[in-house]
């Protein structure tokens, strides 16, 4: 259907830019070019849906992964829950299992799963995903009466009518999650209308292709692969002593002899150590040059967040993926906690909330960088678009797996490759470029 069914003049007239509201100097993006049109559409319904890819991935891909010493699963790992546990859960020796692309999909954007889909009255949709699971899929279903009958254009004020109405069970958490999820799938419809990638909704491309990095601790596997950037999930934690120090300096060792001096490495501590430590664990690592250290505390320690940013001057402390709306962001600033931010897409307010996060840091230069904003296709787009958001975080295949594995994996993605190492940008489909069947 042509898309001047939907609109009355056409729906992108400029890029948008960022604006000071209000007397606070708090910088909130302006509106999008589009959100003064009116459509045709009305939204009939929100729904929970099965997503598979249209061209579903060979069951030939399914092999066995030959992982690397420390790299994920059964090796050693500090998260949250290291306290309770007796002992680390491996050995840091090689381990084996099964990788099956028709069930673990995650390494691709296009992949099968559980989402959310807005519905209208001319038949046009928009697919979005919480990533919180049944309860914020349940949630976000139960928003649906709110915004039936509504223009789907009008996010900003569809996103204000969700926000207001959960306030009293919301704020963070699971409600946050469906109110991203609806979001996103707002965000997709609109794409779809206007026949644009949600990317040149936000006012283009800032950059012509995105630099990533690899996540997880297969190092050898990604290098090979080409990338120059790597993020390891640290080993040990407070609870190994200065044993389990040492041993994580051997391993960053390692990876700086495996990547080079330009190479970067960072760390990513999964909220799980102490203040204490995270000094003592930047010492340690100031020959190998670290990039970052992410999560070494639980999100609302603002107060111990600060003081460890203001510390540290070996590297940059990273926080945000488990930060929600522009109010806990607002007190990252406040305490000076991070020097890098990583807001989730998924899980911070959806697009519309993300714009204001990135708005809010970049008055203070500060990077945003979406957790695993190279692999999803919300995150791509948003970093793209997002002058002050210079870094993707990418999940790959594990080892193991025939070459067809990572040459799809390449393809899904767009990834080229240059000085920096591993590029990828989103896909010009019209909305987010999901290509799968919904049911």
């Amino acid at each position: 259907m042509n898309r001047r069914n939907f609109l009355r003049v056409s729906p992108i007239a400029s890029a948008p830019s960022f604006a000071f509201g209000g007397g606070d100097a708090t910088p909130v993006p302006q509106s999008t070019a589009f959100q003064g049109e009116k459509s045709s559409l009305k939204i009939t319904g929100i729904k929970i849906v099965q997503a598979r890819p249209r061209t579903p991935l060979p069951a030939s891909f399914r092999y066995t992964i030959v992982h690397e010493p420390w790299a994920e699963n059964d090796a050693p790992k500090t998260t949250l829950m290291s306290p309770y546990r007796a002992e680390h859960q491996g050995s840091g020796t090689r381990h084996t299992e099964i990788f099956d692309p028709l069930t673990n999909n995650r390494h691709w954007p296009f992949g099968a799963g559980i989402g959310l889909q807005v519905t209208t009255d001319k038949g046009v949709t928009g697919l979005g995903h919480t990533l919180g699971g049944e309860a914020a899929d349940r949630v976000a279903t139960s928003l649906a009466p709110l915004l039936i009958g509504e223009d789907p254009f009008n996010v900003e004020k569809l996103w204000d009518i969700m926000w207001r109405s959960t306030l009293y069970y919301g704020r963070k958490g699971i409600a946050i999650q469906a109110i991203s999820g609806i979001d996103l799938a707002l965000w997709d419809l609109v794409g779809k209308a206007a026949g644009l990638p949600v990317y040149k909704l936000l006012g283009g491309e800032t950059k012509p292709r995105i630099p990533g990095y690899a996540t997880l601790n297969d190092v050898h596997h990604h290098a090979k692969f080409g990338f120059k950037k790597l993020k390891l999930a640290l080993p040990y934690g407070p609870m190994d002593g200065r044993e389990g120090l040492k041993k994580n300096v051997d391993v960053v060792r390692q990876t700086r002899e495996l990547l080079g001096p330009d190479g970067e490495i960072m760390l990513d501590c999964i909220m799980a150590l102490t203040e204490r430590y995270t000094i003592e664990l930047a010492e340690a690592m100031e020959p190998y040059r670290i990039s970052w250290i992410e999560e070494p505390l639980i999100p609302e320690d603002y107060e111990g967040f600060g003081r460890l940013n203001d510390q540290i001057r070996s590297t940059r402390i990273a926080t945000g993926e488990h930060e929600y709306t522009r109010y806990g962001f607002r007190r990252l600033l406040e305490q000076h906690c991070a020097k890098v931010w990583q807001p989730d897409i998924h899980w911070c307010g959806g697009m519309t909330e993300i714009r204001r996060i990135a708005a809010l840091a970049s008055a203070y230069d500060i990077p945003v960088n979406a957790h695993i904003g190279g692999t999803t296709l919300p995150g791509m787009h948003f970093m793209m678009a997002t002058v002050n958001a210079f870094l993707a975080e990418m999940v790959m295949p594990p080892p193991g797996g025939p070459p067809e594995v990572y040459r799809q994996y390449e393809e899904d993605l767009l990834i080229t490759r240059g000085p920096g190492g591993i590029y990828n940008r989103p896909p010009d489909r019209p909305g987010f470029g999901y290509d799968v069947v919904v049911s």
